[in-house]
């Protein structure tokens, strides 16, 4: 039992292991087979019952014309005689004549002599012209015969009538010899060419595989596939090895995100660090200091965890999940500005034009612009203009831009192409609140969307920054 188990296990693990070259190959040579078989023994069997039915045909014809002839005129054992001149017989190919006398005896023997029997001669001896006799698969030299003997009527004789089978019988096996040799050799000549076919289309599969394989045993998303062609395996390879640039892209992003924010996670851990160890003197500071003290903890606190709160917003717009749908930009500014006012104290004002509807992740844009309000309101703290938000709908169907305007001090021109980097701050801006990731998130949800980021320094002061969205998210 166990050995047959173990036996069953090779069977199945042979099967599986199986490639799919050596099963198109299989496949293809079966399908073969099984349409040559069908057309190999149709084409015999039709072959076949044309000769036969031609034969026989023809021996009928002749018999029937020998009838008809010795009907119509009283006619004696010498004029179907092979010697007698002016014998109207027609002998076919294939086709014995021989005469028998009145008593059944053979006059003019046939070549070769024919068996006479019993029912033979009493044909012979029949008085009514045209009565027939048949016999069918009759051995005559080792060759096989179908005779017919016709009375002469009076009494006078018969003439018997014989054609060969053997021959069309003989041809007829040869013939199914042949095309039993040739459906094997169509059945082996198909299955080499649907090995050699499946190894040309499954190539790339192979190459594929191979690959994945890399992929899974090694974990290097570099890998190049080697794919060409427009055909599906091809744009299956080059869909692979999209999907691994973008996989490598995103383990990148995800490696220089942990990077960068253990980087910046430091300076406020270090302070409350240095801070955590001057509560252990607390008793000793003068009030002031321990106010200040106090103070810079609760600071330090709070910077840190906006920090985290933008590290998990930046993680999760990589990895969103929520669905698309159709959005307002408007009305999410609106939303915004709102919250903004209550926040901040400041005059918002949202500006709407044109189409402002996209498809679009309403969480993801309801951050992005609460971001740039955000900035914008804290580097024109001490403004008495309103902040601007103002929402455009180009031409194309399915683009809206979203701007927001301040008239803070602007931003260096140096700084301008650097502002959406994670943590990047500038200069003038170290000084303040922030983690250096509201911009960049601003980024990621306009790529996300099919848009872009833009900055520009304002004329008379201040700042424009926004991004665009694109018709699909």
């Amino acid at each position: 039992m166990g050995a047959a188990r173990r036996r069953l296990g090779r069977l199945l693990t042979g099967r599986r292991r199986s490639g799919l070259g050596t099963t198109f190959a299989v496949s293809f040579a079966t399908v073969t087979a099984v349409v040559t078989v069908l057309v190999g023994l149709l084409s015999y069997t039709a072959a076949a019952r044309l000769l036969r039915v031609d034969q026989e045909t023809v021996f009928d014809e002749v018999v029937q014309d020998l009838r008809g002839e010795v009907r119509q005129r009283s006619m004696n054992p010498q004029d179907f005689s092979s010697s007698a001149p002016g014998h109207d017989l027609v002998r076919p190919a294939r086709t014995d004549v021989q005469v028998l006398g009145p008593d059944g005896a053979v006059v003019d023997p046939g070549r070769p002599g024919l068996p006479v029997t019993t029912a033979d001669r009493r044909i012979a001896a029949d008085g009514t012209a045209g009565r027939m006799v048949q016999h069918k698969d009759v051995g005559v030299d080792s060759d096989v015969y179908r005779i017919a003997t016709v009375a002469l009527g009076g009494g006078r004789g018969a003439v018997q009538v014989a054609q060969e089978f053997s021959d069309t019988e003989d041809l007829l096996r040869a013939l199914q010899q042949r095309t039993l040799l040739l459906m094997a050799a169509v059945v082996t000549l198909a299955g080499l060419f649907g090995w050699w076919l499946a190894r040309r289309i499954t190539r790339r599969l192979v190459v594929l595989t191979s690959a994945a394989e890399d992929v899974a045993r090694t974990r290097r998303l570099g890998i190049q596939v080697p794919v060409t062609g427009y055909d599906e395996v091809g744009r299956l390879g080059r869909a692979f090895d999209r999907m691994l640039g973008r996989l490598a892209q995103s383990e990148e992003d995800q490696r220089r995100l942990v990077q960068d924010a253990g980087h910046e996670l430091r300076t406020p851990l270090t302070s409350l660090r240095t801070n955590i160890s001057l509560l252990r003197r607390i008793d000793e500071l003068p009030p002031a200091t321990r106010e200040e003290l106090v103070a810079d903890l609760g600071q330090e606190a709070r910077e840190l965890t906006d920090l985290v709160n933008e590290l998990v917003d930046l993680a999760a717009g990589q990895s969103d999940t929520e669905p698309a749908q159709r959005v307002d930009l408007a009305d999410i500014a609106e939303d915004v500005a709102g919250l903004a006012r209550r926040r901040t104290g400041r005059r918002i004002v949202v500006r709407a034009s044109g189409d402002t509807t996209t498809e679009g992740r309403p969480a993801m844009l309801q951050r992005a612009v609460t971001n740039l309000v955000e900035n914008a309101a804290k580097f024109d703290r001490d403004g008495i203009t309103p902040i601007e938000i103002n929402i455009a709908g180009p031409a194309r169907p399915g683009t809206v831009r979203v701007e927001v305007l301040d008239r803070g001090p602007g931003i260096a021109e140096d700084d301008l192409i650097r502002v959406f980097d994670r943590f990047y701050r500038a200069a003038d801006a170290r000084s303040l609140p922030g983690s250096g990731l509201g911009l960049s998130i601003v980024r990621e949800v306009a790529l996300s969307h099919g848009g872009a980021p833009f900055a520009f320094r304002r004329e008379g002061g201040g700042t424009a920054i926004g991004f665009t969205v694109g018709g699909s998210a």
